[in-house]
């Protein structure tokens, strides 16, 4: 079985997927290798594809837009992964900030900030499509004063859920997930 491999633009990446992968997908083998923000990731993209000799390895780019061109920034990144020799390598762009994946489901936040209002906060018109809502880490601080990007990672990595969240970007992020290990397991799914 082929372990997937994440290079992440973050820490809070990291800590996020080590917390909710083994709860949402206990059998998929895998591992985070987090950076210090978007250029330590581009420079260490052709490096780490190039010298990973751990045969199968499957590997998944994950990067905030933050504003950006959302397709620029996944052809860049592609581009980078095929230059090194790897270009079945999956990027995932999280929209607009990973912390659009925790407005998308208010629910979750609520029980991992033990803030029963927070479970509204979807039925107002900013949050509706969390994907959208520009600087979403900004928008949490003034929901939860309190909020740290790490520790609102492991909070928030204990109650996401696998369906239910409105984070299209965090959908297609499992979904991926998802389909690679049921392709290294030998069966067959649609291509994400």
């Amino acid at each position: 079985m082929r372990r997937i491999v994440f290079l992440l633009e973050e820490l809070s990446m990291k800590t996020l997927l080590d917390g909710l992968l083994p709860r949402l997908m206990p059998d998929v083998p895998f591992i985070c290798v987090p950076h210090e923000g978007k250029q330590d990731l581009e420079k260490s993209i052709p490096r780490k594809l190039r010298a990973w000799r751990e045969p199968g390895a499957c590997f998944v780019v994950v990067q905030d837009n933050d504003g950006g061109d959302c397709r620029e920034l996944k052809q860049r990144l592609a581009e980078l992964c095929h230059a090194a020799g790897r270009p079945d390598t999956l990027v995932r762009i999280a929209c607009q900030e990973l912390e659009a994946w925790y407005i998308g489901e208010p629910e979750a936040m609520a029980r991992a900030f033990e803030n029963p209002r927070l479970s509204g906060i979807g039925e107002r018109a900013r949050y509706r499509d969390p994907d959208a809502v520009m600087q979403p880490s900004k928008e949490i601080v003034k929901l939860v004063p309190e909020f740290q990007k790490i520790s609102g990672a492991r909070k928030m990595a204990a109650c996401l859920s696998r369906n239910g969240n409105r984070s299209r970007s965090f959908n297609v992020m499992m979904d991926s997930i998802e389909r690679i290990f049921v392709q290294s397991a030998g069966g067959e799914t649609e291509d994400v």
